[in-house]
């Protein structure tokens, strides 16, 4: 039936948008109440927030697109199973049709709505998260970062929290300075170097579970996850690096002095941001750039 096939597109069409619109109320109440969190005089917190505003409301954006795609998507199979299927219908009685478009739309809500609370679930904790942040460890710990920075004339460039962190950190400074390392690179060649010099690192790695120094087979398998993995890298790795590349580095933090391994070479030092809470996951490594200027940015 045609017409009763274009009568249940249009109020499958009409529903999701009533959704979407009271989706975007309900974000918008969520966006008053975070600003409502930060001082108007207060311009980082501000600039920080605006963008997590943005980021709010291009992920609802993108799921509601993706929302009404896959509504064409369903009518359109929908389309072609009557098409295919034209016959077998005309067989069936009105009671059995009335019971198979009945248990389509059914299912098919079923997985929308499952879909939509979950998203709007997220989308909760994701609001409720960055407005705890706004006044949190992690906003205290950058906002510290920041003014050691500053008096440098230096920020920090953000390095994705993917278990490379500080490789990719030192990859980073490296580059400004022109050298060539690749973070697989850095890797192996700290792997290679704790190798050749295990007494030098053995004696500070242990067995979580028994306490004991770690066995030469133990010692291979770090190395390997050095080496071959996504294994956070550390102090030990931190001690490697500055005799491989010749060169000290320092370690930035926000409730400890700096830290300078490797100051025996003259170089001049690359520097890293060790964070405690940037991330949920904890400790994390990133790296710095020169200061830009911050442009004025309206209170809203």
């Amino acid at each position: 039936n045609p017409k009763g096939n274009m009568e249940g597109v249009e109020k499958a069409e009409e529903l999701i948008s009533k959704q979407h619109r009271k989706e975007k109320k309900d974000l918008q109440a969520k966006i008053q109440s975070m600003k409502n969190a930060v001082p108007k005089n207060d311009k980082k917190r501000r600039k920080q927030l605006t963008e997590e505003i943005a980021k709010l409301e291009a992920e609802l954006t993108q799921k509601h697109e993706e929302e009404l795609k896959q509504l064409k998507d369903t009518v359109a199979t929908d389309t072609e199973d009557v098409a295919a299927n034209g016959l077998e219908n005309l067989v069936l009685d009105s009671e059995e049709q009335k019971d198979v478009k009945q248990t389509r739309v059914s299912k098919a809500q079923k997985r929308r709505d499952k879909k939509a609370a979950l998203e709007k679930e997220r989308e909760t904790r994701i609001a409720e998260a960055e407005i705890e942040n706004l006044s949190g460890s992690r906003h205290l710990e950058q906002q510290k970062l920041s003014k050691m920075l500053a008096e440098r004339q230096l920020q920090i460039k953000h390095i994705p929290s993917d278990g490379h962190c500080m490789y990719r950190a030192v990859e980073d400074q490296l580059q400004e300075r022109g050298g060539s390392y690749s973070l697989e690179q850095l890797r192996g060649r700290t792997a290679q170097y704790m190798r050749s010099h295990i007494d030098d690192f053995l004696p500070f790695l242990t067995n979580p579970n028994t306490g004991d120094i770690y066995t030469p087979d133990e010692f291979e398998n770090y190395c390997n996850d050095v080496a071959n993995t996504a294994a956070w890298g550390g102090q030990l790795e931190l001690r490697a690096l500055t005799h491989i590349l010749q060169m000290p580095i320092e370690v930035i933090q926000a409730d400890s002095p700096v830290v300078v391994i490797g100051d025996e070479y003259e170089k001049a030092p690359i520097t890293l941001i060790y964070m405690r809470h940037a991330y949920g996951l904890g400790e994390h490594y990133s790296s710095v750039e020169p200061l830009k200027e911050e442009t004025n940015e309206e209170d809203s």
